[in-house]
């Protein structure tokens, strides 16, 4: 039976409450239709099973299963392969666990690091997000289970996450908050996408037309279902008209008798009704086709998988003198309670029943290796006695690695972040410790940015995320050097948290977060300010190092119809075999719009031996020069000079080249008197008006320009440029510069 003839024999009730849940975690049934109940779970990075009583905040029992790093920890492995590994692992195991979609992943950008769940989000970048989350998403479906791309949209924060509005213009959500979504859909092909609580400019999510029905299906061209966040209807009939389908979760059907009121009162047509449960079918129907029964999966291998994954994501900070990798043949003293009992996973609803998670202490086994507590995870002051322990140890050790970073406590969805600090008990050990041993190795564990007041006082820091329940093994591989580090940051390391862009507007107030930084996110803010960071977007060390070289372009202009191909050159000149991440980054050198210094637009992680040398290529099309234009609501390119850098980091650009681009989308403007030179010349009619002008008055300017260089000074040609440029058309004729019949054709012309 298809959908449609399903749904011309479902009653009027049956339609409404198939559009709600059965309980947390399953779809109604529709026994007499053959239609079953499916089942959705949580885990972006790992399966959350309940079996028993559901919630939606991680507090009741899941089932045992395996713990990946977490997606904050995944962005930094810039390796699409790395994200289509782990969606294909959850895909398997889902269809072993009979779930029919996984609630993830997280596409939020990073605004500030204050936010509690940054540890689920990829990155402050629109476009790594959307490249690392459409892998996932089009891995975790090829197994036959849907992704649920969450929080739709513009949820930065977690105060008033439930009731806030995030107040920004056009051209910032378009530009930084929608494209990461946006990928997951026409890259990825997302099956579902979760409404978020918040507001969008007074709108919430739930029940936004514009951006549930307009943007996500029309202008994206989406074909799955839209469900909410669990609890996030506020008006279940407003919502079905914007286009949201599914309520999570089931309650006692008072919002079903609603819809049903609203179709019988004449206030809601059906056939939107009919279309939400044919979207809802779609799904059910996707799953029974695709669905493997008795599929099973090794859970071994899955818990080998999580530490190879958190090898690739791993970045190394620093590396002073080469104290890493270590010998194993030093006496090492290994620090802190998180070398015995790491941190690898987050609070709240990703949180993933673990049966045994693999310290660094277990992995080191049989290494040279002697161990101190150092520190109490649960105090902020220094344990003295602990401290002293430590202290007595490391002065007889070759070197010490410091395990240290955030508690549970300090990030977990539910609430946001007081500062970046970690424990000051930590701060105050390591500091004490780079007093008796001059080899102090730190390894840090959490899900996001931290405050690092001992860095000139260490000689490395690994950071090695939330990584997974094997974390342990790939933090004394990389050690060791028996993996060599690979990841690269996927946001910006500010010195303090006073100097993010969004720190005087988060978390707002009264539930209005005001986004005043707009497109200045990350490291858009700081290379736009020239601030120094702690860590620039894009940073990573390794083992080795990497030339660059022979960048090519395949033409030296185009239109943006056309595609631009981009080449270069990446050679491993060190000693031992590594992974690069080649960053390709866009400038607009002559736009009259604010932007960016340089944005991501393409990347590649490439594998090399020692000597070896590879050829990368990307493909840039219109998007990758484009800025968000408010007045045509679209996409658009301004011609002129663009260039094209190939970098290891948004601050270490190795190669560059310029491409002059033809924008081939004019931007509707009604001239006036009062519109200025520099509005004309955005048209090619004022360009030649303006060129022919200047030809005519060439020799004049030549005089003038020696005439005021006497009157006004030196400079002052550039002066009369700029006040040119200012000029409102209107005064060109009290100038003299063309009389009033000549400006009246002129606006004519251009208006046409």
């Amino acid at each position: 039976m298809n959908i449609d003839e399903l749904v011309s024999q479902m009653t009027l009730e049956e339609k409404a409450g198939l559009c709600s849940g059965r309980d947390y975690w399953h779809t109604k049934p529709i026994e007499r239709l053959g239609i079953p109940s499916v089942m959705m779970c949580d885990g972006p990075h790992g399966l959350r099973k309940q079996v028993g009583e559901g919630d939606h905040l991680g507090i009741n029992v899941s089932i045992e299963t395996t713990c990946y790093p977490t997606a904050s920890a995944l962005a930094s492995s810039f390796d699409r392969d790395v994200m289509k590994t782990l969606g294909t692992a959850l895909g398997e195991e889902c269809q072993a666990e009979n779930v029919a979609m996984l609630l993830g992943p997280g596409m939020n950008i990073k605004r500030s690091p204050l936010c509690g769940r940054n540890f689920e989000y990829f990155s402050e970048d629109p476009y790594l997000a959307g490249e690392i989350g459409a892998a996932y998403v089009q891995a975790l479906q090829a197994q036959g289970v849907s992704a649920c791309v969450k929080h739709f949209a513009a949820n930065n924060q977690e105060t008033a996450r439930m009731s806030g509005s995030s107040q920004m213009d056009e051209r910032t959500l378009h530009e930084i908050y929608l494209p990461a979504f946006e990928a997951a859909v026409k890259k990825g092909g997302a099956g579902s996408m979760m409404c978020a609580y918040n507001a969008i400019n007074g709108t919430f999510a739930a029940e936004n037309k514009e951006l549930l029905t307009d943007i996500l299906r029309e202008n994206w061209g989406f074909d799955g279902f839209v469900v909410t966040d669990w609890g996030a209807v506020k008006d279940r009939v407003k919502g079905l008209e914007a286009g949201l389908d599914l309520e999570m979760p089931g309650g006692p059907g008072t919002q079903d008798d609603k819809i049903i009121a609203a179709v019988k009162d004449g206030s809601l047509p059906e056939e939107v009704l009919d279309q939400a449960v044919r979207n809802l079918l779609q799904f059910i129907m996707n799953y029974l086709e695709k669905h493997q029964e008795g599929a099973q999966i090794d859970r071994a291998q899955n818990s080998i998988l999580s530490g190879k994954l958190s090898q690739e994501c791993a970045v190394l900070l620093k590396n002073e003198d080469a104290i890493l990798p270590l010998s194993e043949q030093d006496d090492v003293l290994f620090v802190g309670e998180f070398a015995q009992k790491p941190r690898y996973q987050g609070a709240g609803s990703s949180h993933i029943n673990v049966p045994h998670a693999v310290s660094a202490l277990e992995a080191a086994e049989g290494k040279k290796i002697r161990y101190a507590q150092g520190y109490d995870i649960h105090e902020e002051a220094k344990n003295e006695d602990l401290a002293a322990e430590a202290l007595e140890a490391a002065a007889t050790a070759k070197t010490v690695v410091v395990f240290a970073g955030l508690p549970d406590s300090f990030e977990s969805e539910g609430g946001d972040r007081d500062d970046i600090k970690i424990p000051e008990a930590q701060n105050v050990l390591i500091s004490e410790l780079a007093k008796v041993n001059e080899n102090i190795v730190v390894v840090l564990h959490g899900g996001s940015v931290m405050e690092l007041p001992w860095i000139d006082e260490v000689k490395a820091v690994l950071l090695v995320h939330l990584g997974g329940e094997r974390v342990g093994d790939a933090t004394v591989n990389l050690l060791y050097g028996a993996a060599n580090p690979s990841g690269k940051l996927a946001e910006s390391w500010p010195l303090r948290i006073e100097d993010n862009p969004s720190f005087l507007n988060f978390p707002g107030e009264n539930g209005v977060v005001k986004y005043a930084e707009d497109i200045f996110v990350g490291y858009r803010y700081y290379d736009k300010k020239r601030a120094e960071v702690r860590f620039p977007f894009g940073y990573g060390l390794s083992y080795t190092t990497f030339a660059y070289r022979d960048l090519k372009l395949d033409k030296e202009s185009m239109k943006d119809t056309d595609t631009l191909t981009v080449s270069c050159v990446v050679e491993n000149t060190g000693k031992v075999a590594g992974k690069e991440v080649v960053q390709l980054y866009v400038r607009d050198m002559e736009s009259s719009v604010r932007r960016p210094v340089r944005e991501l637009k393409e990347f590649a992680k490439v594998s090399l031996e020692p000597g070896e040398a590879k050829e990368i290529t990307f493909t840039l099309d219109k998007r990758a020069f484009a800025y968000y234009e408010e007045k045509i609501h679209d996409w658009f390119v301004e011609s002129g000079r663009f260039e094209i850098e190939i970098g290891a980091s948004s601050r270490d650009i190795r190669l560059c080249a310029p491409v002059d681009v033809e924008g081939t989308t004019a931007i509707p403007i009604h001239y006036t008197k009062l519109s200025t030179v520099a509005d004309l010349m955005k048209c090619a009619k004022g360009r030649e008006f303006m060129g022919n002008m200047m030809a005519a008055r060439a020799k004049e300017s030549q005089q003038s320009k020696a005439s005021s260089e006497e009157t006004m000074g030196e400079g002052s040609d550039k002066i009369v440029q700029q006040m040119m440029q200012e000029m409102p058309l209107g005064a060109m004729v009290t100038y003299g510069a063309i009389t009033s019949e000549q400006l009246d054709g002129l606006l004519m012309m251009l208006n046409s």
